[in-house]
């Protein structure tokens, strides 16, 4: 399962109380404070690590706590400081408060702390003075951080396959990568994002997303649209798959086009590469010519049954990269 956003309660540690005492030693009647200061509440953090993929561990635990500070003891002893609660999350992943961005973790090990753990309190031996040296009072540790945060995820992929269900993005994935996602012939068989690496000669390789089947109003949401449209944003190319086999592909193409300037006008100013499919169909052929005079930029026809034109695509694509 792909979980892709998170709601988070999260709760630093209490600071530890100061300590009131005195000294009791033989020989000492009347021995000074000697209340120790409480030790400091426990942080929470959030970190990137690159291992993890996708924010499943959040979905059925979303309060977090970090340790409370121990208490201050006698004989000037420092209450123990609580532990830290390091939360870890794919690479890619927005921190949000009420909408804020607080951090984007984008880097392998970049954290953010993301609640502070309260300052011990002190002990009475802090507030000894020539005038008043039998203090019989301490500071309270300082209370806790807490914080409702939202947690969403956005692939980070150089390129991204889009196109309306069934176009042949899973195929294409499939052929030029290692992933194998699901497939089949009907829309929506691709119900969440996948990621290959494509590795090409010479040691040239580039990571290819393959985003779900966009419809019409995917920027409203329909058919999940704008969860799906989150995950392009970070792609540093676009490769448009278009279905030549269908009657009219050059509405689809520029409805697709009116969708992702609709949700982000950013997405247009993406290199795009424009994809003809399943081009091993009598009626993409005769399709071809007539769908490149309509959309007036070049085309790459291919197949993913017969391999046709999938290198001059892997390798248009890498020099988008």
């Amino acid at each position: 399962m792909f979980i892709d956003k998170v709601g988070l309660f999260v709760k630093s540690g209490n600071g530890g109380n100061g300590c009131c005492a005195f000294r009791r030693e033989k020989f000492v009647p009347r021995g000074g404070p000697s209340g120790g200061t409480g030790g400091k509440g426990g942080d929470i953090i959030i970190q990137a690590d690159r291992h993890l993929k996708t924010l499943l561990d959040f979905q059925y635990h979303h309060h977090f706590r970090a340790q409370k500070g121990e208490h201050g003891k006698g004989s000037r002893q420092t209450g123990k400081n609580g532990d830290d609660l390091i939360l870890k999350v794919p690479l890619g992943t927005l921190i949000k408060e009420k909408e804020k961005i607080l951090a984007d973790l984008i880097k392998d090990q970049q954290f953010l702390l993301v609640a502070k753990g309260g300052k011990g309190g002190r002990g009475n031996a802090s507030f000894a003075t020539a005038t008043n040296q039998a203090p019989r009072y301490v500071e309270e540790g300082e209370k806790a951080e807490e914080k409702r945060l939202t947690l969403e995820l956005k692939l980070i992929a150089d390129a991204g396959l889009i196109g309306y269900p069934n176009s042949g993005k899973s195929t294409l994935l499939s052929r030029v990568s290692k992933a194998r996602p699901k497939i089949a012939d009907y829309p929506f068989t691709t119900l969440e994002p996948i990621l290959g690496v494509v590795q090409l000669k010479e040691e040239r390789s580039f990571i290819l997303a393959d985003i779900p089947g966009l419809i019409e109003g995917a920027h409203k949401g329909v058919g999940l649209g704008d969860e799906f449209l989150r995950h392009i944003e970070r792609t540093r190319v676009l490769i448009h798959l278009v279905d030549l086999s269908e009657p009219e592909p050059e509405k689809r193409y520029f409805r697709l086009r009116r969708e992702l300037e609709l949700y982000s006008p950013l997405l247009l100013e993406k290199p795009e590469i424009l994809a003809a499919t399943k081009m091993d169909l009598p009626k993409s052929r005769e399709n071809l010519k007539d769908f490149r005079k309509k959309v007036k930029i070049k085309v790459i026809p291919i197949s993913a049954v017969t391999g046709e034109g999938i290198k001059d695509l892997t390798e248009k694509t890498w020099k988008e990269i």
